[in-house]
């Protein structure tokens, strides 16, 4: 899953959810290829009724489905966030792939991509509506994610949204799993607040 350029997400409505499952689909065909789970304890959920879900602890494990069967391919790691949070991305063994660090003050939103190392490869950066956002190394593109109308009825009474992540080019496949992490942290961690 991980050698793709494209990924269409597709986030599951509910309208009392505690925990969110995104459903990552092949842009063409519309298969289902992978699956970014939401998995916290019980406690956490329990604390989102009462704080704002993006100051909570959350843990997003991304598997590619082979079949009725899935596999870990990589987790995306918060802890406690109050102002700039540090995103962990972590691979099936443990070891780190690299973070995200959000920018202090940004219009649209935006944060920075590291490797393990702790050198930066990319920038995220969002349009003024946080909607649209572009991975950005120097002025080099990247890559891009889109957000994708969901119909009137899930626009209007949900908080679920549809987006493309676009990768430009063939990167490392550890740049390119940083990449799709990024895209995805834009809505499970930076993003949602219900």
């Amino acid at each position: 899953m991980l050698n793709r350029n494209q990924y269409f997400i597709r986030e599951h409505a509910g309208l009392l959810k505690l925990s969110d499952v995104y459903d990552i689909l092949d842009p063409v065909s519309k298969a289902k290829i992978g699956e970014a789970r939401e998995e916290i304890s019980g406690l956490v959920k329990f604390f989102r009724l009462l704080i704002d879900k993006s100051l909570m602890p959350t843990r997003i494990a991304v598997y590619e489905m082979n079949g009725e069967s899935r596999t870990l391919l990589f987790s995306i790691k918060r802890g406690v966030a109050l102002f700039r949070p540090k995103v962990y991305v972590i691979d099936a063994s443990g070891a780190s792939l690299g973070h995200l660090q959000s920018k202090l003050l940004s219009i649209g939103g935006a944060f920075r991509v590291f490797t393990p190392d702790n050198q930066e490869i990319a920038q995220v950066k969002g349009d003024w509506k946080g909607w649209n956002f572009r991975f950005l190394s120097g002025d080099t593109e990247l890559g891009v994610v889109t957000k994708k109308w969901a119909g009137l009825g899930k626009e209007l009474f949900t908080t679920a949204d549809n987006y493309i992540v676009s990768i430009n080019g063939e990167p490392a496949p550890s740049i390119n799993t940083l990449l799709l992490a990024a895209g995805l942290a834009i809505d499970t961690v930076f993003k949602e607040r219900k």
